[in-house]
Parts: C-alpha cells; structure tokens; sequence
C-alpha cells in the first residue's frame, strides 16, 4: 500500500509517518510468539507486506498447518534467535511461561499486543507487568487496537492507526517501520505510562455515544408515557374502551417525532447557549462550563440519533395503513357512511393539511439524511471547512425549520380543539415546540445586525472592558477595545 493511500491520524498524537528515521526495513525477519487467532492474522499480514516470518509455539508440528507456508513455525525458543523483534501475543496470565527464555530474550525488542478483559482490570498495564518480567528487554505497546480481520484484510477495511508508547525511542521507531510497510499509521503516544490508555481504548463501548443514547432513551420514555396516558389510559378511563392495541405502533410512532424533533433543536440550542454566553461576558476567552462544552462535543452523536428517531417514524408511517386494526376502522367507516347516506366526505382544509404535512415531512427527512451523510469522516474529509459548515449549519437549522413547520401542520387548529386536552393535557406536539421555537427565535435575534456585529467581533478577539495602547505618529493614545478603538 502506497504511502499517500494512507489516511491522516484521528487522535490528537504526534504520528510518526513523516519521520524520515522511520524509513521501512524490508525483508526484516519478525518474530510471533503465539498460536491464537491473532498470531495467525499477524503472521499473515507481515507475510503479505514481504517479512521473513518466524512463529514460536509449544506444538510447532499441530499448529503449523494453521500458519502461510512462508512462515516458519519453530518451537519457542528457535524462533527467538532468529530475530531481534517479537511479538507477543499470548495472554497476560502466560507471560510467566516465557521466563524460561529470558536469556533468549536478552536485549531484543517485544511488542506486546495483548488486551485486557475489563477497563483497569490491574493496577499496571500489560506491558509495564512484561517489562518487570523481563527488564533486559525493550518492550513497545502497540497493535493491540486493531483487530484480527482488520490484520487479515490490511487497512483497508479497518483503522489504520496503530498506537505505539515505550520509554524507548530506537525501539519505537524500529516498531514504527514494521507498522508503516504493513499499510498502517504508526501514532507515537508517547512513553509506557501511556500504555494503560491504550489498553482500554478497545474495551470501551462507544464512549462518545453513551450521553445522547440515555438523552434519547430518556426523552422516549417521557414522551412515550405522555402518549401513552393521552391515547391509551384517557379512553379507558373516560369512555371504558380498550385501545391497548394501539401501543406497539401507533403510541411509539407517535412518540418517535417527537424525541427526533427535539434531539434535533438540542443540536443547535448549545451554540445558542454560547453564544448568549460570549455576549454577557463579552469575550470568547472565558471558559465554558463543563457541562456546555461536553454538550457541545456530542451534538453529532445527538444529530444522528435524531436522523435514526425520524427514518424509524417514516418507516411506522408508511406501515401504518397495513394493521389490521386500520382495516377495521375504515371499514367500520364506511358501514357507517352508508346507513348515514353521505355520499360525499371529500374535506378540502384536511386534504390540503394531509398534503403540505406529508411533503414537509419528505423534505425534512431528506435534509436530516443530507446531514447524516456528511457528518461521515469519507464524506466530511473530502468538503473544505465551508462546505461542512453550510451543510451542518444554515442547511441544519433549515431542516429545524421545515421539521417545526411539519409540526405545525400536524396540528394545525386542534391546539384550539378543547377535546385535544386529555385529562387536560395539551396535545404531545405542543410541548415539542418548546424547544425547537426557542432556538429558531434566538437564531432570528442574533440574525439582526446589531447582535451579529457584536458577536463576529467578539469571536475575532473582541473583549469588553480591555484596554489597548494605539501609537499614532506624532502621538500615543489610549482607548478602550469599545468602540472607540474600534473606530480608530
């Protein structure tokens, strides 16, 4: 794999790929101490990059079917004088079976690749327990954040970050050439005290996601038990009428607008947030609170979630003339037009209302799909940064926008409707307006030129109340970062 195939490192670490010390050593023979799947996947990929491979098992002969041809599989100690790299990727647990080649191992470099099973599961990392074992070695951590397919596959079909820490630098860089020449990006993080990071970096599930999943779940839940009363308890109560068959779709598909119209307004209300912020204090160098900026850096994770919440609501949508019960229903209708002898229901104001709500909706789906999509780091890497913006910015909040104009069709005059008011409830879609109205409002206010002025200046370095020194020819004078010395 060229090098300009190569994708640039996501983490905020120094990468080692530009590094002229790392130039790749080809036809380096690397030793693998180990016969599990990921020995195997390693030994084929170093294989595939053109190193001389040399595999140490306890039962060479039983496991040395499982191994390419081109990889010589030896007992243990064998594959050790062989080679001056190795990798371990046996357990933690079996660390101890290799004391017995200490001598061996005298003065060659280990890369242990091995993972934990629980988050901080020991007091010291992996690495740092094989280097107590065997302090006459060099150990490097890394490889252990790619997985066996993505090994098989080459970096194609995977992260192509690998993550090296060691307190040896040499040893790094030598560990660095292998990950280079094998397709992938070595990502220096520095000394082995940041080996327990990496090890946990693969045992976390989706940590960036956990915040906006329980938000989600926890705007459906209230959501849904709101429907629920209002759909399902109030007819039962008042008109004794079981209507429970209602829950698994019409009750949820009522729900699910409401959580991805408010999940979408909770992307855009932080910026507001801030930027109401910057304005009182003047400054864009004041620290937000902990809870804003951890707001502020999960609103894509919010925005998807929102994407998911309302094609899930388009799809019950569409079913929902396929239930049984919605068969019933017109039948019943119909039975019941006829003995009233109506021949004509045709309403123009619901017809019109069906058709603009139905083609809004469609249009605010496809924006949320738009955002969707570029929110993806293929499809965002390839926009310059005012591409993106407008997409995620103006098109996002127009896609607010139309969302609250779907909303205000849906209910169109029936907030005046006092049988919408169960158990004097208002209507589900009213309390969903909050929010979004809140936002689009804030947006037309800092829209106006004299807050937006303000605020631009501000972003720029503007600060309230900071005295800056103009020297003039012939004069020195002092005003204040205001307006005067903006109009100086």
């Amino acid at each position: 794999m060229s090098r300009g195939d190569m994708a640039k490192p996501l983490l905020g670490h120094r990468s080692m790929e530009g590094d002229p010390s790392t130039t790749p050593a080809a036809g380096r023979t690397i030793g693998v101490l180990g016969s599990g799947d990921f020995a195997r996947s390693l030994a084929i990929r170093l294989v595939c990059s053109g190193f001389k491979v040399v595999v140490g098992s306890r039962n060479p002969k039983r496991k040395a079917s499982l191994f390419p041809s081109a990889a010589e599989v030896t007992f243990q100690a064998e594959a050790v004088k062989k080679t001056d790299v190795i990798f371990v990727a046996v357990f933690r647990e079996h660390y101890s079976t290799l004391c017995d080649l200490a001598d061996v191992l005298a003065g060659k470099i280990l890369v242990d690749v091995s993972n934990n099973t629980e988050i901080n599961y020991h007091k010291e990392s992996n690495a740092e327990y094989l280097a107590s074992l065997f302090p006459a070695c060099t150990v490097v951590k890394g490889f252990n954040v790619l997985s066996a397919w993505t090994l098989q596959s080459g970096a194609r079909d995977g992260n192509k970050q690998v993550l090296l820490c060691s307190n040896n630098q040499e040893a790094k860089r030598t560990v660095a050439e292998i990950a280079q020449v094998m397709g992938f990006t070595p990502v220096d993080m520095g000394c082995m005290s940041s080996a327990c990071e990496i090890e946990n970096i693969p045992l976390r599930l989706l940590p960036a996601w956990k915040i906006p999943i329980l938000l989600s779940l926890g705007l459906f839940l209230c959501f849904f038990t709101y429907n629920l009363i209002r759909q399902v308890i109030h007819p039962y109560i008042r008109e004794q009428k079981n209507k429970l068959y209602k829950i698994p779709i019409e009750v949820v598909n009522t729900t699910l607008p409401c959580v991805a119209y408010v999940m979408l307004s909770l992307v855009y209300l932080p910026g507001v947030v801030a930027a109401c912020s910057q304005l009182y204090y003047g400054t864009k160098y004041r620290r937000f609170p902990d809870w804003l900026d951890q707001w502020l850096q999960h609103r894509k994770q919010i925005g998807l979630l929102s994407f998911f919440c309302a094609a899930l609501h388009a799809v019950y949508s569409f079913c929902l003339p396929m239930r049984r019960s919605h068969r019933y229903q017109l039948i019943e209708m119909a039975v019941k037009q006829a003995v009233e002898k109506k021949m004509n229901i045709w309403v123009e104001e619901e017809v019109w209302r069906m058709e603009i709500y139905i083609s809004v909706g469609i249009i605010a789906l496809g924006l949320l799909s738009l955002l969707a999509i570029t929110s993806l780091p293929s499809i965002a890497n390839s926009l310059n940064w005012r591409e993106f913006s407008f997409i995620q910015s103006t098109l996002g909040f127009i896609a607010l926008v139309i969302s609250t104009l779907h909303t205000l069709t849906y209910g169109w005059s029936r907030a005046f409707d006092e049988n919408q008011y169960k158990f004097y409830l208002p209507p589900t879609y009213t309390l969903t307006l909050l929010v979004p109205c809140t936002v689009i409002i804030a947006k037309v206010i800092f829209s106006l030129p004299c807050i937006q002025h303000r605020l631009l200046r501000i972003r720029r370095g503007w600060e309230k109340g900071r005295y800056v020194k103009f020297v003039l020819p012939g004069a020195t004078g002092e005003f204040s970062s205001g307006e005067t010395s903006s109009n100086v």
